[in-house]
């Protein structure tokens, strides 16, 4: 499936290729199995990526909703909000969040209002380089009605948060983590798999 181009942060690549494999990841934040692969994927295999398939293979981070976790949607909104304030920074703040993500599990954000949780969300952002009032400034939620009397206006990045679930509505993805590779899904990559497990499949379809 093609990237929206406002959404260009979301691919990890080494080198710009018209004929590039796509591994696209769809994960969610608050998924611990997500954090996992994200980890494994960051950290140890795209460096074996960049040393050996530059021209070869991209990596795509699709933003997955779990909507029984009510969090999952805010932090992803603060995906959303690095995307338009510092895309180059979009995965090095995922990989910030998915360090904390237990901050932001259910019994760690039921106490606290909206906003709240956006605040530190916010902070978290700013600790990888970006604005954290830029990016808190998209995500805020106002507590008074619009000009035209609605309340239920959302935020700065409500649009490109449905823009993300209708596409990936379109794939049928479930469950987190879920890999497709060049559009179809790759029931053979699992979150257990390590930097080796990696390895020897990129060997094998990619190499």
């Amino acid at each position: 499936m093609a990237l929206n181009p406002r959404f260009a942060g979301q691919r990890l690549v080494a080198h710009s290729s018209p004929d590039l494999h796509t591994l696209e990841l769809f994960l969610d934040y608050v998924c611990p199995f997500s954090k996992k692969m994200f980890m494994t994927v960051y950290d140890s295999v795209f460096p074996v990526v960049k040393e050996k398939y530059a021209d070869k293979v991209q990596f795509i981070l699709r933003q997955q909703i779990q909507p029984w976790h009510p969090s999952s949607t805010l932090v992803h909104e603060a995906g959303a909000a690095v995307l338009k304030t510092n895309p180059d920074k979009f995965w090095d703040f995922s990989r910030a969040l998915f360090d904390k993500q237990t901050d932001f599990f259910d019994t760690n954000t039921v106490n606290e209002t909206r906003n709240k949780t956006y605040e530190r969300l916010s902070k978290l952002a700013g600790g990888v380089g970006i604005d954290e009032n830029k990016v808190y400034g998209l995500l805020a939620v106002s507590n008074k009605p619009d000009k035209d009397g609605s309340m239920n206006v959302g935020n700065g990045v409500t649009n490109d948060i449905k823009l993300m679930v209708k596409a990936n509505r379109l794939t049928g993805v479930h469950v987190t983590p879920t890999v497709l590779f060049n559009g179809v899904v790759e029931g053979g990559i699992a979150s257990s798999f390590t930097k080796e497990d990696w390895e020897q499949w990129l060997e094998k379809n990619v190499a």
